[in-house]
């Protein structure tokens, strides 16, 4: 007697998945393809007169812009501002983000307290408080960071704390019977079981730190890329309009490199998502 049954009829047998891994290079190829594909539509549209100059600026136009604005030291200084407001607005949301979120998250007191509040808060749009830390801190450098601060204090806020509060009880137990204290318990046991939660915490801030930058910078700014996006409005400079616009869109594409590089170095046993299919 065979030691393998014949199939059913009309059946066939299941052939397992196998994994195909891809190169890193045919990976980069095909994230390159979307980019070009726009750069190449975009320049076609403008040799053919589809986008004429005063409606958006040809990348012959724009990369002299890039050459203007850095060769007169505009672009240089106006980055060197919005990244000094961007970064200190994302420490102070991190860190109050961070905070929160361990308190909330490792402590039934601090639940009770604070998360009902700041899920309320977390619901307004930090647009809308625009107007208000106008009226608060003027239109100094203090309201644009502080704006920062509250956008990129929630996203940390919620990933740190569901990271917390998923680390596995029996960890903790384990742990408090050898007598380790809360704050060793927190350093030792809860921040590293919650890392892939502040990684995703973290990715979810520094994206959103340039998009309040953006909103940041209306507030009468003097300096930085939304001053110089001012200027080129006034003007009708659509090809600076657009040297900001793509300045805006390395600087979030930037920081989500930066972020995924940070994954791959504090947790290197974890696949990039999709890398086998």
């Amino acid at each position: 007697m065979s030691d393998t049954a014949a199939a059913p009829p009309g059946l066939v047998r299941p052939r397992p998945r196998t994994s195909r891994s891809r190169s890193r290079g045919y990976a980069l190829t095909v994230r390159t393809i979307g980019p070009v594909a726009l750069l190449v539509l975009w320049w076609t549209a403008s040799a053919t007169g589809v986008l004429t100059p005063d409606v958006l600026a040809s990348p012959a136009e724009v990369l002299r812009a890039v050459g203007e604005l850095w060769g007169n030291g505009q672009l240089p200084d106006a980055l060197t501002t919005s990244l000094t407001r961007s970064g200190l607005g994302l420490l102070i949301g991190l860190a109050a983000g961070l905070v929160l979120g361990i308190t909330t998250g490792f402590t039934r007191l601090g639940d009770e307290l604070l998360d009902s509040s700041l899920q309320t808060l977390r619901t307004i749009p930090f647009l809308s408080l625009v107007p208000l830390f106008m009226v608060w801190f003027g239109i100094n450098e203090t309201a644009k960071i502080l704006l920062i601060a509250v956008a990129t204090t929630f996203p940390m806020y919620v990933s740190t704390s569901s990271g917390v509060r998923n680390t596995d009880p029996k960890l903790i137990e384990a742990m408090r019977s050898f007598g380790m204290g809360r704050l060793a318990l927190v350093r030792e046991v809860v921040l590293p079981g919650a890392l892939p939660s502040l990684l995703a915490g973290l990715r979810l801030s520094m994206t959103l730190s340039v998009i309040a930058l953006i909103a940041a910078e209306e507030i009468n700014a003097t300096a930085g890329i939304g001053y110089l996006m001012s200027q080129a409005q006034s003007y009708a400079r659509t090809d600076i309009l657009a040297v900001c616009i793509l300045v805006y869109g390395l600087l979030g594409l930037t920081a989500d490199i930066l972020v995924r590089l940070l994954e791959r170095v504090l947790m290197p046993w974890r696949t990039p998502q999709g890398a086998t299919r």
